[in-house]
Formats: C-alpha cells, structure tokens, sequence
C-alpha cells in the first residue's frame, strides 16, 4: 500500500510540473479558443463523452463519472500546428495582401488523478490548457494610404510586428457520488490567464508585454445509466470570473475584463455491441457573455470603456460525434468528429486578423495499446480543415471598399500514458 500511495503521489506531481510548466502554448484544435477535447480519449473521439467516463481526464469534461473507473493518473502532451493568416486587397490602412502568422508549433500537455474513496464515491485532479488567440505577423512593410505615419510603416497594422499570445492554465478538483443509476459530480476550478498584445499602436495600445490574470468557477455534472448499455450525461460550467488584466485596460472592454465564458453540454453514449460504444454530444459556449470577447468591434465607444469594442464573437453550438471499438484486449481504436459554428461575423474580421478562431470541421482519430496490467499507451490525431470567412475594412464603422479574408486550417497530434495503481 505504500508503494502504490507513492507511485500515485509520484505521478500527480510530474503532472502538475509538466502541464503548468508547459501551458504557454496558446491552443490546441479549437472552437473559438476551447480545446474540442482535454486528453487523449476524448480527443481521439471527436470531444465527445460527456455520458462515458472511463478515465482520469473525463473529469474535465463531466465530473460526475470517475467513479468506479478504479485509481488511476494520466499524463499526455499534444503537438499543435495551427496555420492561420490572412488576404487584404482594396484596403486603406491593413497591410494589403496575403499573410501568415509565423508562430506554427506549440505543445499542450495536461494531467489527471483519479481515487477511489470507497464503493460509492472518488476524488479526482486535474490540470490542463487553453487557447486559440494567439497570432505573430512579422513587421511587413505597409503601403497603404492609411497607415498611421505614412505609408511604407513596417506591419499589418502600421505598428511594427503584430499579434496576441492567450494562455489559460486551469486546475480542478473533483468529487464524484454514485447514487445508483445516477452519478452527481463537482469540480471547483482555478484558472490563470497570461495574455500580450503588440503592434497595436494605431489604436492607442502601447504596451506589448504579459498581463496576468486570476479567478475561478465551478462545473458540475450528472451522468444516468437509463438502462444497461445507455448513458445520458449532462454537464454545466459557470462563467470564470477573472481579476482584470490591468496592462490591457485600453484595450479590453470593461477597463480589461477578460472573463472565461460558462458553457453547456448534453451527452448521450451507447453500447452497440460488447466491444463498440458510440457517442454524441452537444456543447454551447456562451462567448456572447463576456464584453471584451463579444462586443463589436465598430467602435460605439472607445477601447476600455464597458462598450468599448470588442472582437464581435458570438455564441456557438458544437455538436460532437465519436466511436469507440475494443479491438482486442490490448488494442483499441476510437474516431470521432466535431463540428462548430464560426463564432466570427463578416463584420469584425478586421480585429480578428488577430485572432481568427474561425476552424468548424474536426476529424479525429486515437488509439490505445495496454503495454502490461498497469501500463497503457494512448495516441490520437486530429484535423481540422480550412475555414474562411471574409468581410470589409472597416474605417471608424464605415467600409473603405478593402475586403479582408481570414482563414485557419490545423493539425494536432498527441500521446499520453495512462498507469492504474
């Protein structure tokens, strides 16, 4: 027994240092700026599961299930190259023509420890990341008429080289009951966000260096067997509300507010056969709640004040589909897709030349392979196909006659090792 009580605490600990010390990567596959799915089951079936439970990093997604998935820690890491930029012609003031963000690798771990207390109830913890606002334009020269100090200033918005980085690292703790059919579970959350813009002097944004962030919220989940075979899950997360980002008062609506916005998902899972599991999942993101994420981003107010612009994102219905296939007793295989909408309207693709979340299509696919009774090896892979979206330059609100074309395609790729104790 102490042994296994050392080797748990062994593991919880290289998981903590390696994912907060490894969260400054800005995104993975992403709808809007959430990860489509935290680890690699989840990942490897499209981000569905909130109604399937059956390892340690099914806490982030539905608390409620780790119970009686027996003791266990995961640890994974994913590689992530998102390929964003974008097309100007006609414009007055954006750097006119085609252009990527330099900034394409970038690797996102994450950790999960689950025990048993007893027959009825486990704890769980959990470290992971987020992302997907991050973009570096180099100083390209800018020709346009508009530009601030004349034309030929170096950058896509007059202002030397250009871009975002948003981290957000959270850490939960989980408590799970089983009641009979119905399983309840809750996960207070801590969160820190480290964000930095630069280039944005034409808007009257001069500091270019990290801001730090602190705050929390609280998910909760249930998930019912209605009857053998045939799970219904549903999962709820408060807005995080987060200390202001003070450097970035300018800029951010609310005098720098940057709150993480709430979300939803219902989640229904079925054993096909012995060996298949299916899985569907609906998931809402709320991004229309937070004022520095949702306002416009034609100017009503100056940057900063309460309706100061905005990136213009709006709420988006995810829809998520995955399969899960015991292939043998040491190998199996899983598939998955998911679907977003855009949370970028035509209307503010100017700002978002920033932070083009614009990605729809995820085409996943993952695998485990049981290395010994204690030992398994889990891998996924995921594409996202190009998705574009175009609207006009914008002058003060009013069209100058430019058309800007953002677009974003992705590949992410990871492993873990998954131990049971």
């Amino acid at each position: 027994m102490k042994k296994q009580r050392m080797t748990g605490l062994s593991g919880l600990m290289l998981g903590v240092m390696l994912v907060l010390g490894g969260t400054g990567g800005p995104a993975s596959a992403t709808d809007g700026y959430f990860q489509v799915g935290f680890g690699m089951r989840q990942s490897g079936m499209g981000g569905a599961g909130a109604a399937d439970s059956t390892d340690a990093m099914a806490q982030t997604l539905n608390p409620a299930g780790i119970v009686g998935i027996g003791d266990q820690w995961q640890v994974g890491a994913a590689a992530f190259m998102p390929f964003r930029g974008y097309d100007a012609s006609g414009t007055g003031f954006v750097a006119d023509g085609s252009f990527e963000s330099m900034a394409e690798f970038f690797v996102m771990p994450n950790f999960g420890v689950v025990r048993q207390i007893d027959a009825d109830s486990a704890w769980g913890f959990s470290v992971y990341g987020n992302g997907g606002m991050n973009t570096t334009y180099s100083a390209i020269p800018n020709n346009r008429p508009g530009c601030t100090g004349g034309p030929n200033m170096p950058g896509v918005f007059c202002g030397g080289q250009a871009g975002v980085d948003l981290m957000q690292a959270f850490v939960s703790v989980d408590y799970a009951r089983d009641l009979g059919a119905l399983k309840v579970g809750i996960a207070p959350t801590f969160a820190v966000q480290r964000f930095k813009a630069q280039g944005l002097s034409a808007f009257g944004i001069t500091e270019d260096s990290y801001d730090y962030s602190f705050g929390g919220g609280l998910r909760g989940g249930i998930e019912w067997e209605a009857m053998p075979g045939l799970r219904f899950g549903v999962v709820g997360q408060t807005k995080m509300y987060m200390t202001k980002l003070g450097k970035y008062a300018g800029l951010f609506a609310e005098q720098g507010g940057f709150d993480i916005p709430a979300q939803i998902t219902a989640g229904v899972a079925f054993d096909a056969s012995p060996d298949l599991t299916l899985a569907f999942d609906y998931q809402r993101i709320f991004y229309g709640s937070v004022p520095s994420i949702a306002n416009s981003s034609v100017p009503v107010a100056p940057f900063g004040a309460d309706n100061g612009p905005g990136f213009g994102w709006h709420d988006v219905n995810v829809f998520k589909i995955g399969a899960e296939w015991t292939a043998s007793e040491q190998l199996t295989l899983r598939a998955g897709y998911a679907y977003s909408d855009n949370p970028v309207q035509s209307g503010d693709v100017m700002l978002n030349i920033l932070a083009p979340g614009v990605t729809q299509h995820h085409i996943t696919a993952g695998a485990s392979y049981k290395m010994s009774d204690k030992n398994t090896l889990d891998v996924f892979g995921m594409y996202v196909p190009e998705t574009k979206i175009s609207g006009p330059e914008l002058n003060g609100g009013v069209p100058t006659g430019g058309v800007i074309a953002l677009n974003m395609h992705q590949i992410l790729f990871g492993f873990g090792l998954t131990r049971t104790y």
